[in-house]
C-alpha cells in the first residue's frame, strides 16, 4: 500500500530561515548606509539590492514595501544609537561631562572616517518628512526623545558631580544639545569638515560653565 501523499500548502514555499535572515540583515546594513548618505527619497531599491547581490524583483520577498523597509531601518538605527549612548554615558571611567565630550569626539571621528559622506539617519529623514510616509514622523520623534532622555540623565549626573551648575534645566539642555548637534552634523556633511561639530561642541560646553 502506498503511503498517503501529504497535501500541498498554498502560497510561497517555506523560507530557508538562515539564508533568509542573513540576506535580510545584509539589506538592512546596505539600507542604513544609503539612508545616512542620501536619505530615503533619493535611495532606490535597485541600488540596495545591487550592493547585496539580490536579484531585481526579489525585494518583496524580504520586505512588504519600501515603507516597511524604511520603518525597519529607523528602528534598527534607533536601537543601535541608543546602545551607543548607553555605552558612552554609563562609562564610569570618565566624569559625566567627559562622557559627553567623548561621545562628540567619537562622532566626529566617525564622520571623518567616511569623508563626511554619512550623516545621521534620523536627522536626514527628519528633513525629508514632508515627502515621507506619515507613520515615520512618530518613530523619528520617539527616537529623538529617547536620545534626549539619555543625555539629560548624563547632564544630571554632571550636576551631581559639580561639573554643571544646578540652575540649568537638564531636560532643556538635552533638547538644546540634540537640536544643535543635528544641525552641526548636517553642516559638517555639507562642508565636508569637522569645523561645525567643534564649533557647536565648544559653544555648548561654554554654556554649561555659565
Amino acid at each position: 500500500m502506498n503511503p498517503a501523499t501529504p497535501s500541498r500548502r498554498r502560497g510561497r514555499p517555506p523560507k530557508a530561515t538562515a539564508g533568509f535572515n542573513e540576506t535580510r540583515a545584509s539589506l538592512v546594513r546596505a539600507g542604513l548606509v544609503a539612508l545616512t548618505e542620501k536619505g530615503f527619497s533619493a535611495t532606490g531599491l535597485d541600488e540596495v539590492l545591487k550592493v547585496v547581490g539580490v536579484p531585481k524583483g526579489s525585494f518583496y520577498y524580504y520586505f512588504e514595501s519600501k515603507e516597511a523597509f524604511g520603518a525597519e531601518l529607523i528602528d534598527h538605527y534607533g536601537h543601535y544609537f541608543a546602545r551607543k549612548l548607553d555605552w558612552f554615558f554609563a562609562d564610569d571611567g570618565f566624569s559625566p561631562l567627559d562622557r559627553l565630550k567623548a561621545f562628540m569626539v567619537d562622532a566626529e571621528a566617525a564622520m571623518e572616517r567616511f569623508a563626511f559622506s554619512r550623516g545621521c539617519l534620523v536627522g536626514n529623514l527628519g528633513q525629508e518628512m514632508g515627502a515621507l510616509p506619515e507613520a515615520f514622523r512618530q518613530k523619528l520623534s520617539d527616537i529623538f526623545a529617547d536620545w534626549q532622555r539619555c543625555t539629560a540623565l548624563c547632564l544630571r549626573a554632571a550636576q551631581a558631580a559639580g561639573e554643571i551648575r544646578n540652575h540649568h534645566d537638564a531636560d532643556h539642555l538635552a533638547a538644546f544639545f540634540w537640536i544643535g548637534w543635528e544641525g552641526a552634523v548636517l553642516r559638517a556633511k555639507l562642508e565636508r569638515n569637522s569645523t561645525p561639530l567643534r564649533t557647536f561642541a565648544e559653544g555648548f560646553l561654554a554654556m554649561l560653565r555659565t
